[in-house]
């Protein structure tokens, strides 16, 4: 049974970091694309990261990037979202997500729709 547990959330001010991690289970783990997302209620999903499997290729949204830094240990079959600099607008709930294989079309991996298990999220709450 493949399954994805996520830790790390919490409340901290803005300027502060966080770290997630997501312990996966019940799958090969190198070969699996590792993503994050996020969701605030009332609005849609949102990719904000992905690292891919044997090139470590990783993708960010615009609006993280240069703070946020995914990675992953396929000895511990975990993979993180190290988080500086944390704004009020990344309040949300932070999803992992893993999906077998690459696509080849744009920006795939924003799309939820890509993958096949969920973690269930962890509640990141940046104060001003």
């Amino acid at each position: 049974e493949v399954q994805l547990q996520a830790s790390g959330g919490g409340l901290v001010q803005a300027g502060g970091s966080l770290r997630l991690s997501c312990e996966a289970s019940g799958f090969s783990f190198d070969d699996y694309v590792l993503a994050w997302f996020r969701q605030v209620a009332g609005k849609e999903r949102e990719g904000v990261s992905c690292i891919s499997t044997s090139d470590g290729r990783r993708f960010y949204a615009d609006s993280v990037k240069g703070r946020f830094t995914i990675s992953r240990d396929n000895a511990k079959n975990t993979f993180y979202l190290q988080m500086n600099s944390l704004r009020p607008e990344d309040t949300a709930v932070y999803h992992c997500a893993t999906t077998l294989g690459v696509r080849y079309y744009s920006d795939w991996w924003r799309n939820g729709n890509e993958y096949d298990y969920w973690g269930q999220g962890t509640q990141v709450t940046v104060s001003s």
